[in-house]
């Protein structure tokens, strides 16, 4: 069938109010959003999102995992959703659209569809997959990893925050603990709209990311365990510093990615040494290390140097170490079909636009696993993401969501 005229087109400054509106949920202390997952803010989140679909004639579904599913029906009962959306759920120091656009376009598009009167074939059902982030528990996106097989429910929901609270617990707290079985719902594709959380778009001067790939990661936990003494009575040859320890591997993750360029990262983003105290030698430090790459075999040789020189420097410093993967999954090749989609909906709307390959994680990277799966980026300023000073434009933000609007509405079947 013909696709969709380029006059279709989203409410832009509908989408936008939207967008600040949730931001008013769980504001940050700069300007942001701190609205981790299964936080009493995050349950506010979900009941606006909720009050908001079933407005637009949506019917709501949650699974066990706390995934929320609305459903706009199609004119074929049997046939498969399109499904769209992203996450709500935010960093302790986030910005108002990561995630949030994806999930918030996803409904634009649902209430533009009832404006234009137009029905599709397919069902449309825009999905808030529950701990994206993964910073109050890891891993990230781990929702839509065991949706998709990636990890068992009782494994997800025995997983605990900072504080030792469990997953499980938390989510039953503030009540969206749904009872659908989690992945019991077959797609017939999937699309998600991101901002880019990078500087290419913006310095290349393109609206439109078409993405085309994602990287694979490791995320590895390291335990290192010393002694606490005094810092002004020990002597320098008789300490076990486990913080020294933790520098020292943080300049190896640096080194090692640089050794494996081009396309190849590596950081130190979560770290804690113990007991922290100014005038302590720490006894113990455990931190987190992030490395990626879209190329498998650069990403597997990044983690057994890592391991392998880790376990050199704790032992030349006396230190036990422990490592333990938190977060995995291999480098991505989205659908062809549903990419194809993406790019023809950009080049039908007449927005610059240029292949992507993400640099991080998301929800449609387990997603595609299962179903045929392509991903919308727009640009962001500066690149900066994960931060409060996160910003997009109206622009912006209304051409990713009129590109996903084309795409969805061509996958799933405007009926004449």
């Amino acid at each position: 069938m013909a696709a969709p005229g380029e006059n279709l087109k989203i409410d832009g400054d509908r989408l936008w109010d939207s967008l600040m509106e949730m931001a008013q949920i769980g504001p940050g202390v700069a300007g942001g959003n701190n609205r981790q997952t299964l936080t009493d803010e995050d349950a506010e989140g979900r009941a606006l999102f909720q009050r908001w679909c079933e407005a637009a004639g949506c019917t709501m579904g949650v699974d066990r995992m706390g995934t929320m599913f609305a459903r706009r029906e199609g004119t074929d009962p049997d046939a498969l959703p399109v499904y769209v959306g992203s996450h709500l759920d935010t960093q302790p120091t986030g910005g108002k659209y990561d995630g949030v656009l994806g999930v918030l376009g996803g409904l634009e598009i649902l209430r533009s569809l009832n404006d234009l009167n137009i029905r599709t074939r397919h069902p449309i059902v825009v999905t808030n997959w529950t701990n994206e982030e993964g910073t109050r528990f890891a891993p990230a996106m781990m929702a839509s990893g065991v949706f998709a097989g990636m990890h068992e429910l009782d494994w997800a929901y025995a997983r605990e925050d900072a504080e030792g609270k469990r997953f499980g617990d938390e989510l039953a707290r503030i009540g969206w603990n749904g009872t659908e079985e989690v992945g019991a719902r077959p797609m017939h594709a999937f699309f998600e709209l991101h901002i880019e959380q990078g500087p290419i778009l913006e310095a290349e001067g393109k609206e439109i990311g078409v993405v085309t790939h994602g990287q694979g990661l490791w995320w590895l936990e390291i335990r290192l365990t010393g002694k606490d003494a005094h810092t002004g009575s020990t002597p320098m040859e008789m300490r076990l510093n486990a913080g020294l320890g933790m520098a020292r591997i943080t300049e190896l993750v640096h080194c090692v990615a640089l050794d494996h360029q081009p396309n190849a990262v590596g950081a130190v983003g979560q770290a804690n040494v113990y007991p922290n105290s100014r005038n302590v030698i720490p006894g113990r430090a455990v931190f987190t290390i992030d490395i990626r790459s879209p190329e498998l075999e650069k990403l597997t040789s990044m983690r057994e140097a890592i391991e392998t020189e880790a376990r050199e420097i704790a032992a030349a410093l006396g230190l036990g170490i422990e490592i333990e993967p938190v977060g995995h999954f291999d480098p991505v090749t989205f659908d062809p079909g549903c990419v194809a989609a993406v790019r023809a909906a950009a080049e039908r709307l007449g927005y610059s636009h240029m292949d992507l390959v993400s640099g991080a994680g998301h929800d449609a990277c387990w997603i595609n696993r299962v179903a045929p799966t392509s991903m919308v980026m727009c640009p962001c300023v500066g690149g900066l993401s994960h931060n409060e000073a996160e910003e997009i434009s109206r622009d912006w933000a209304a051409a990713g969501t009129n590109v996903l609007f084309h795409a969805v509405m061509e996958t799933a079947e405007i009926v004449s």
